[in-house]
């Protein structure tokens, strides 16, 4: 390439991020509230994300073709995490960030992940102390929203892995259980009290808890008292397998709660994403986990004809899916390769940009495709159960939970699909 070709290129990067911070402009838009968002909803992008920084640093550096990715992964919206910090911090942080949406006339993105016994003492363990913590950490962040415009996804994991499912040993009396979901209930009814703010409470994904399972336990933590909940949060699955997954989840919570008589209180009886390696010819879910192969899933899709059939309009929950790292779907090792669990989920490798964030998907439950896990922050210093420190699916250690890495955001961007572009 000769010189004046990569000073143009070096002007193209340097105009698109000047670009993405002219995203900031003012725009109308529809106002989250009630009835959760609307298809005319813009979401904020931060002008000084670690993508923008790190397009200026391979800029610096001559890498122009990364710098190039990275200014068209700055354009694009990403949530905000807020994973810590005293509750006068919290609101204080809360508030700057959606005073500069509201300048902008734009809708910020943002995860509450402080709840107590955090990721059962795994690469994202923390938390606040004690329910009591917790809960005045939940007040003050939303009292740093205010009125203003916000979605904001409760507790990625948080439901989907209580500490009940953390091993025999860490919840015998099902107390530390109880008090999760209390305040997850209180997260979800206390954000949702703020006038502009859509909640989305965590349920895990498609691959993890059965339908009925997840459904009975956003029942409990109060998934009604917001706008629905999200999916896929920092995993890699396809878009269309947690689209389906979450329609049937919607569909067992209204099954089991506003459904026919027999029904209420039986989330349990709803059918589910997993059957048996020889499911039976009568397309009964079996119970006993060994299969997701989405060709089984007509039975499930008959079971709900069968016995929901179409619920009034507007009866049904909505959610919203993660699509920050499934463009190319998930990834398993070769056979074999592992003799423990591969930590599938963990950094996975050769993965892309899914579809792009957007309140307008076309699908009727699905709110909106979000970002929520930040493209290019480490999931933890993952070793696949190898018993050493190297992740051997890169040959170094991972950088801690939430670390940006360069060359995870950098693959990423390169491996999108579709394309990664400009966001105009």
């Amino acid at each position: 390439m000769t010189p004046r070709s990569l000073r143009r290129r070096a002007a193209a990067v340097l105009a698109a991020l000047a670009a993405c911070a002219a995203l900031t402009a003012t725009r109308a838009e529809a106002v989250p509230g009630q009835d959760g968002l609307g298809p005319a909803t813009q979401f904020y992008v931060d002008p000084h994300s670690k993508a923008a920084r790190q397009a200026v640093a391979d800029l610096g550096n001559g890498d122009i073709e990364n710098a190039a990715n990275m200014a068209r992964l700055a354009s694009w919206p990403q949530a905000q995490w807020f994973t810590d910090g005293t509750p006068d911090e919290v609101r204080d942080k809360v508030h700057r960030l959606v005073r500069r949406a509201r300048a902008a006339d734009r809708t910020p993105v943002l995860v509450a992940y402080d709840i107590p016994g955090r990721d059962c003492t795994q690469y994202s363990s923390g938390g606040a102390a004690n329910s009591a913590a917790y809960r005045q950490w939940i007040d003050a962040f939303a009292a740093g929203i205010g009125d203003g415009k916000a979605v904001v996804v409760v507790e990625p994991d948080g439901l989907a892995l209580l500490p009940k499912d953390c091993g025999a040993a860490t919840d015998p009396t099902g107390d530390l259980t109880a008090a999760r979901v209390a305040d997850l209930a209180y997260a979800v009814r206390t954000l949702k009290a703020r006038p502009g703010t859509a909640v989305y409470l965590d349920a895990g994904n498609v691959q993890w808890r059965s339908v009925g399972d997840m459904a009975q336990r956003l029942q409990d933590a109060g998934v009604g008292h917001g706008d629905g909940f999200a999916l896929n949060v920092s995993n890699t699955h396809p878009t269309e397998h947690n689209a389906r997954y979450g329609t049937w989840v919607a569909k067992c919570l209204w099954f089991a709660t506003e459904g026919p008589e027999w029904a209420r209180g039986h989330a349990d009886w709803c059918a589910g994403q997993y059957y048996s390696s020889a499911a039976p010819n009568d397309g009964v879910p079996g119970n006993s986990v060994s299969s997701t192969d989405p060709a089984t899933w007509r039975w499930t899709d008959a079971w709900f004809d069968q016995n929901v059939g179409t619920p009034p309009a507007g009866a049904l929950s909505h959610f919203v899916i993660d699509t920050s790292r499934n463009g190319r779907g998930a990834w398993s090792p070769e056979p074999g390769k592992y003799s423990g669990d591969p930590e599938a989920w963990c950094n996975a490798p050769g993965r892309g940009l899914g579809p792009r964030p957007t309140a307008d998907t076309g699908v009727p439950l699905v709110d909106a495709y979000l970002w929520i896990k930040v493209p290019g922050e480490s999931d933890g210093s993952c070793t696949r159960n190898t018993g050493g420190t190297i992740d051997p699916e890169y040959g170094v250690v991972d950088p801690p939970a939430g670390a940006w890495w360069p060359a995870q955001a950098h693959a990423l961007a390169r491996n999108a699909a579709p394309r990664l572009t400009f966001n105009r």
